[in-house]
């Protein structure tokens, strides 16, 4: 590793442990708003990507650990240490959300701002998707096994086409809103349609290969 790789490293580590403290013990009481704190504002790593100077350092050191450490605290671990947060969604939502950071990592190193839409659409996103049903959602529908609302999905729209073009604008690439539009709304219905937390694989991958695809 280089200096860019450790510095990103414990940027990286810093930044978690500080979400980490904030949702397990400022939030404790209000689990579901702990775990979509959380699962939100992690997506601010597209900010530190940059700093990186290794695929293998991003990818496995800096985000594939946190595959392991999600999994021990989910309620699928033989430890049996279940955070609050972990038990307050899918057991397995936070894991899928590490595996699709750590992948995207490693494919797309060369191209950060394939990584950071794949991570905003999954982060704020997704995590507002949720945020708004669960406060504004009255039109609910269930396509293949989870619950969830037409406002919700309209909230998971409106804030992925707006945090992808800033997060495309940070990293100085060509904007086109047509590319972002069309992202958000596939990114939409692909969370519409997954069940059980695994829109955090598909949600991220969708979004990145697409954005791949035609930008």
């Amino acid at each position: 590793m280089v200096s860019g790789d450790i510095t990103g490293v414990i940027a990286v580590y810093v930044y978690v442990a500080i979400l980490l403290l904030l949702s397990e013990k400022v939030l404790k009481s209000r689990p579901l708003i702990s775990r979509k704190y959380l699962h939100i504002m992690v997506g601010n790593i597209f900010f530190i990507l940059p700093i990186f100077e290794h695929a293998w350092v991003m990818s496995l050191v800096a985000a594939a650990p946190f595959i392991l450490l999600t999994f021990l605290v989910s309620p699928y671990s033989p430890l049996k240490i279940i955070s609050k947060t972990s038990a307050a969604g899918h057991g397995m939502g936070l894991v899928y959300y590490s595996i699709s950071w750590t992948v995207l990592a490693y494919v797309f190193f060369n191209r950060p701002e394939i990584i950071a839409v794949g991570i905003v659409a999954m982060s704020y996103g997704d995590g507002f998707a949720s945020l708004v049903g669960t406060k504004f959602g009255k039109r609910k529908y269930n396509i293949f096994g989870d619950e969830k609302s037409i406002e919700g999905s309209i909230g998971m729209f409106v804030i992925t086409l707006l945090v992808s073009l800033v997060a495309l604008y940070y990293y100085g690439v060509g904007i086109n809103v047509f590319v972002v539009v069309a992202i958000s709304v596939v990114a939409t219905l692909v969370e519409a349609i997954t069940p059980k937390g695994l829109d955090n694989l598909t949600v991220s991958f969708s979004a990145a290969l697409l954005y791949y695809a035609i930008s």
